[in-house]
């Protein structure tokens, strides 16, 4: 019999340890997958935010020029506003209401703008106790607070 232990070699072990780069394409394709996602839930999270705020924009100059009965209208949509994001202060009337609003602004409503907001739902269409300027001064208010609150 012939004699092949001569031809055997000994096992050598690696000397390097195994490295986890460069990752296999199914690890790229995983990490591109959530990196997408996070992307997404951001944007879709931005997008929602700014169409609230944009739909509101849209209402309020809906009934911009309505004259006094838009007094009512921009109440309705800064307290509708205030159902979404501040829970408690939609019940709110009078001063507490205007002081509630003044607090959550950078530019307040003061004078006869702030009466035409509380007052509105109490005077009639002919009243002319409050004229056009005061309607326009509180829609410039009303457009402030909503880009800044929401």
């Amino acid at each position: 019999m012939q004699d092949n232990l001569p031809e055997l070699r000994d096992i050598h072990l690696p000397t390097d340890t195994i490295s986890l780069f460069p990752l296999a394409y199914g690890w790229w394709v995983i990490l591109s997958i959530i990196i997408g996602a996070v992307v997404l839930f951001f944007a879709v999270r931005c997008l929602l935010k700014k169409s609230k705020k944009r739909y509101a924009l849209k209402l309020l100059s809906q009934v911009q020029n309505e004259g006094l009965s838009a007094a009512v209208k921009m109440s309705e949509i800064l307290r509708r506003i205030c159902v979404y994001k501040y829970k408690n202060a939609a019940a709110l009337f009078g001063k507490d209401w205007i002081d509630f609003l003044n607090g959550h602004a950078k530019y307040k409503l003061e004078g006869k703008a702030a009466d035409l907001l509380r007052d509105a739902p109490y005077i009639g269409s002919q009243s002319s106790v409050y004229n056009q300027e005061d309607v326009k001064e509180l829609y410039l208010f009303c457009k402030n607070w909503i880009g800044d609150n929401l």
